[in-house]
């Protein structure tokens, strides 16, 4: 199970102003439950670790087990919430290196739809000219312009590649149960579907199929994954003590530090396999905090390797930030440091220690000298990467967010900002239905 400790946030915020948001938090707590809060129509993920079925569960692994015999690829296509929360757990299991072996037990996981690079679709269409591949169409509505794009792409090359009936075995699509233009290819075309519920917003959907089946056709065991979430669910429960919940405390110390001019937090982390988790993280809080002029900016660094780019300016930078680290206790493998006897590189003192030993002292060394530095520092810690302690995680920072957000005053299930982009986008390219904006965004041109 996950601990939090918060001890090294103390002497910039005290124990006590943390603990006064006791009430706050239990009336956050309050209106999630009973959907009194901003966003309430987008509260399904709050019981959905709970509420998932095996017969559910059965059938996505029986679809994952489609595309497992029938693909050597497999891409991914959805923007956004749509691919990062799947994106994050596999990574985050993978072995790093299994994708470019020649032996491999699942098929490999790319993915598309998540930018409009012509280079990179190209290379992608060109990576899977030889290969046996399938596609995943995430997408609500069907008309997410870099998804969609991809996709249109991708439909055409499986189909010429593997022939029209193969391709109807190999696409699969996530998206409205009932409206959309995803829902009617999927409908006109016979392609298996699962639906993202529409109470669930994209970027708290990793449990559902959106994340789910894209993690079962990389061979991760997602009946743990929903497991780890279920404990979470009851540890993070509004009936659980306030100084007996993590995210209660998570909310509570985050909203005291913003308070006090901390206007920054960075996710970090000492394994590089947790890169993607800070990358669905930063999606999370910033898309759900981020509005009416206010919220913590989200960022995210990899240490040790940030320590040598960004470690300078954590350290030494204007203080308006604080730390939040996950720190992994086990690894799944060991490494030891040998001795070698010309010792030029002077690590002979290291010799025989295990390399995550030295990680640690990193992490702890890091720890003193950013706190010295006037960083206050939040500690996660995970017991190993695995299905559980990962399904564990996700929930602690979903239920973590909608409580801090409810706590800053904003609606958390939301996204206004994201439209803006759009317009102007549709408006240059003369989209049907845009006349006035191309008018008007030429006349500023």
């Amino acid at each position: 199970m996950i601990s939090l400790n918060i001890e090294k946030t103390f002497g910039f915020i005290s124990k006590e102003n943390v603990f006064a948001y006791e009430a706050q938090v239990k009336a956050a707590q309050e209106a999630l439950e009973n959907g009194t809060g901003q966003g309430n129509d987008f509260l399904g993920w709050l019981h959905l670790p709970s509420s998932i079925t095996k017969e559910h569960l059965a059938d996505l692994k029986a679809t994952a087990n489609v595309l497992r015999e029938n693909c050597e690829v497999v891409v991914v296509a959805g923007i956004g919430g749509s691919y990062l929360g799947a994106r994050a757990v596999i990574e985050a299991l993978s072995n790093s290196f299994t994708w470019l072996q020649d032996k491999k037990t699942a098929p490999v996981i790319l993915y598309a739809g998540h930018n409009i690079g012509e280079d990179y679709l190209f290379e992608l269409t060109e990576f899977l000219k030889d290969k046996k591949f399938g596609v995943i169409n995430i997408s609500k509505s069907g008309t997410t312009t870099e998804t969609a794009l991809a996709f249109r792409l991708l439909k055409k090359q499986c189909e010429d590649q593997r022939g029209k009936d193969m391709a109807k075995k190999v696409i699969v699509a996530i998206t409205d149960a009932k409206k959309g233009a995803a829902r009617i290819t999927a409908d006109n075309e016979g392609y298996k579907s699962f639906i993202i519920p529409d109470n669930v917003g994209g970027r708290f959907s990793v449990l559902t199929p959106v994340g789910l089946l894209p993690i079962a056709i990389a061979g991760f065991d997602i009946e743990k994954l929903v497991a780890g979430a279920v404990a979470m669910e009851k540890a993070c429960g509004k009936e659980v003590p306030f100084a007996d919940n993590p995210a209660a405390i998570y909310a509570a110390t985050r909203n005291e530090l913003y308070k006090s001019g901390k206007k920054i937090e960075i996710l970090v982390n000492f394994n590089p396999k947790l890169h993607y988790v800070s990358e669905w993280w930063k999606q999370l809080y910033g898309e759900s905090e981020g509005k009416e002029n206010k919220g913590i900016f989200p960022a995210a660094v990899d240490f040790s390797t940030d320590l040598h780019s960004m470690g300078q300016w954590i350290q030494e930078g204007e203080r308006t930030i604080y730390e939040t680290v996950i720190s992994v206790e086990s690894t799944q493998h060991k490494l030891q440091v040998p001795s070698d006897e010309a010792n030029l590189d002077g690590l002979n003192f290291l010799a025989g220690k295990r390399v995550d030993e030295v990680n640690k002292m990193a992490e702890l060394g890091t720890q003193l000298a950013h706190v010295d530095g006037g960083v206050p520092n939040i500690r996660l810690v995970i017991p190993a990467l695995n299905e559980e302690t990962i399904g564990g995680l996700l929930y602690f920072f979903e239920i973590g967010c909608g409580i801090s957000g409810y706590i800053l005053g904003v609606n958390p299930f939301d996204q206004p900002g994201v439209e803006a982009y759009k317009k102007n986008m549709f408006a240059l390219l003369n989209k049907p239905g845009y006349e006035e904006e191309s008018k008007a965004i030429q006349a500023r041109l």
